[in-house]
């Protein structure tokens, strides 16, 4: 059974930082892609930050220079550092995992908010 699971969101003020992580788990982690994707209220999911198996990134402009998104083959784990965070950040984050050949999981999503 696939799992994706998301940790590390939470309330922080602007300016502040959080770190997301993505637990993986029944997938063969290293070749997929992994991309953090965010949805506010009221408004479209959109692609936060995405990470090929051969570590190439790229990333919204709305969060180039403050997100990081990186991952860790060994712990089947995926991350978003998030610094430098501004109200507008506010949404639910969920992370994805796919491959053509392997198929395309999504995880619950996490609640980031940030306030002002």
């Amino acid at each position: 059974q696939v799992q994706l699971v998301e940790s590390g969101g939470g309330l922080v003020q602007a300016g502040g930082s959080l770190r997301l992580s993505c637990a993986a788990s029944g997938i063969i982690f290293y070749i997929n892609k992994l991309c953090w994707y965010r949805q506010a209220p009221g408004k479209q999911r959109e692609l936060v930050a995405a990470i090929t198996s051969g570590g190439s990134t790229n990333y919204a402009d709305s969060v180039k220079g403050r997100f990081t998104i990186s991952r860790d083959n060994g712990k089947n784990t995926a991350y978003l550092q998030m610094n430098s965070l501004r109200p507008e950040d506010t949404a639910v984050y969920t992370c994805r995992a796919f491959n053509a050949l392997t198929g395309d999981y999504w995880g619950q999503g996490i609640q980031v908010t940030v306030s002002s």
